[in-house]
């Protein structure tokens, strides 16, 4: 019997050979058996009878790439729960587009082969083994991570609502800790201290609305043991936004008074 077919294995669509060539030995030291291609639509015939761990596929295929290829996987019963991670050139844009056309997850192919393949195998632990209770995890532990001065944070809380993603969102801005977990998309629990629930989601992004050096991390297939967050994602920044602007408004009177 082949040693290979106890491994979990790996679609690799990419057309940059050299590429797929290093990062298949990367993925193979990180325990894959990986089966590489450069045509997606070839390959999506292998996978309905012989279905893989997951699928790594690159974003510029001239027929069918990563993104033409999330709707036809997610559209059958069969292939829909398979994880499709696209891999291409860009930065957070290009992170939202993935989530958007329905990938679980993007990667930098500048990135090294190996920071790639351990980036991959900590996403399919975290679907398989579910929350880790680290308050601050390694980039290579995460899904999706970045600095608040890139993007703030209620567009990281649309972003993962849009593409309706199950998991922790740990954030860390000056002397704010916080976490807030997803449930397909929706606001499921969040802590903040001593807070828990829908206060949870204001104090920390209240906390967080203009941050210069905070930081986020997404765990993706993490999940809290009971919902406290009843209200939805759009209420709550809502509302957050409403506080900070009552704020600074009692703040300008404040100043106001004492210098008249």
């Amino acid at each position: 019997m082949n040693a290979s077919a106890n491994l979990p294995r790996i679609l690799l669509i990419d057309s940059n050979v050299y590429f797929s060539k290093r990062l298949t030995d990367a993925l193979k030291q990180q325990g894959f058996d990986v089966v590489p291609s450069t045509q997606a639509a070839y390959a999506l015939t292998m996978v309905e009878w012989n279905a893989p761990a997951a699928i790594i596929c690159a974003t510029n295929l001239r027929e069918m790439g990563a993104y033409e290829m999330a709707p036809i996987l997610r559209a059958d019963p069969k292939t829909a729960s398979i994880p499709l991670i696209a891999v291409g050139s860009g930065g957070d844009q290009a992170l939202l587009e993935s989530y958007r056309a329905g990938c679980d997850d993007y990667v930098d192919r500048r990135s090294s082969p190996a920071a790639i393949a351990a980036h991959i195998r900590s996403l399919l632990l975290s679907r398989q083994d579910g929350f880790q209770p680290t308050q601050m995890l390694s980039t290579s532990d995460t899904a999706l991570s970045g600095s608040l001065s890139h993007l703030d944070l209620p567009g990281v809380i649309q972003m993962l609502g849009q593409a309706h993603q199950t998991g922790a969102l740990h954030i860390n801005a000056a002397d704010t800790d916080g976490i807030i977990f997803f449930e397909g998309g929706e606001l499921f629990h969040a802590e903040c201290g001593t807070l828990f629930g829908d206060e949870a989601v204001t104090q920390i992004v209240k906390a967080c609305q203009g941050a210069t050096n905070g930081v986020y991390k997404f765990i993706y297939g993490a999940t809290a043991a009971q919902r406290t967050v009843l209200r939805s994602a759009t209420d709550l920044l809502l509302d957050a936004m409403r506080e900070l602007d009552e704020e600074r408004e009692a703040a300008v009177d404040s100043v106001q008074k004492e210098s008249s």
